[in-house]
């Protein structure tokens, strides 16, 4: 099974909202998740996300590969951008 770090939208219709999810890469964009690993809020102004960085780094050293968007997250993260 791979693993992948990605968005899931939970958001209404313009209100773009997001959560960070381990998913099956399989699945579709709001398939089942494996496990939430965090939000993330575009719209806000400055873009606000939270991380559960402990669980992030588990599935990394497990084989899981980040989508582009969840690695800009990460490294804002890293950085305290935002």
């Amino acid at each position: 099974m791979a693993v992948k770090l990605r968005l899931t939208r939970i958001g209404r219709k313009r209100l773009p909202y997001y959560r960070i999810v381990a998913i099956d890469s399989r699945n579709s964009r709001n398939g089942k998740t494996l496990e939430i690993l965090g939000n993330y809020s575009p719209l806000s102004e400055p873009q606000v996300w939270s991380l559960k960085a402990d669980r992030v780094k588990h599935w990394l050293n497990h084989g899981a590969q980040m989508s582009d968007k969840v690695r800009t997250i990460l490294k804002k993260a890293e950085n305290g951008v935002g």
